[in-house]
């Protein structure tokens, strides 16, 4: 299902998975106060714009009061005016959002989202006493004839190292190297990694 979706956006099923991860939203509490953001998943002072998409496969149910993901739509809509508001050093990644109230998206576990990245998203703040999960997963047709961006991606896998960026920060513990083994992966699972070519 979650391929056949993307297939269907990209017009293609020779697609790469992203390399992402999970979100685990713990509920508030003394000593660990989560206000929640909103941010861009590409480089918004790109022209032409970024074109891509991500997907969230919620694992929990997930309502109002628990976390998980907030949108805002009308953002998305205004941005070609918006952004002609903004000062020249405006951080390309995390809008000024200000006057924009976020809509919350709740929705049941196995349920699948997929929206373009430059609709800003982020988590909210769970003041509910039970946890939100979800399954960030994302892909994009298969770049074969870019050896460098396949051989980066198979060394993420083989040696279990964390991926580039803000968004990961790793297990302290560094379990995903001492503890785990390598992901097995089927005949489409090395395909969508870019260990064998479709």
């Amino acid at each position: 299902m979650v391929i056949g979706a993307l297939a269907d956006i990209w017009g293609t099923e020779k697609l790469w998975t992203c390399i992402d991860r999970c979100n685990f939203s713990f509920p508030n509490k003394p000593g660990y106060e989560f206000e929640g953001f909103i941010h861009w998943d590409g480089d918004t002072s790109l022209d032409p714009l970024p074109v891509n998409v991500q997907g969230i496969l919620f694992l929990t149910d997930t309502d109002v009061e628990n976390g998980g993901l907030s949108v805002t739509p009308e953002l998305y809509r205004d941005f070609p005016e918006w952004v002609k508001t903004q000062p020249e050093d405006r951080d390309p990644y995390h809008p000024d959002y200000t006057g924009y109230t976020p809509t919350p998206v709740t929705l049941n576990a196995g349920d699948l989202l997929i929206f373009h990245v430059m609709q800003p998203h982020g988590l909210r703040k769970n003041t509910s006493d039970t946890a939100n999960i979800h399954q960030y997963i994302s892909m994009f047709p298969a770049q074969e004839h870019n050896e460098e961006l396949k051989e980066w991606r198979i060394k993420q896998w083989n040696d279990r190292e964390i991926p580039e960026g803000i968004a990961f920060l790793g297990d302290p513990r560094n379990w995903e190297k001492e503890k785990y083994e390598k992901a097995q992966l089927s005949e489409l699972g090395e395909k969508l990694l870019g260990l064998k070519k479709w």
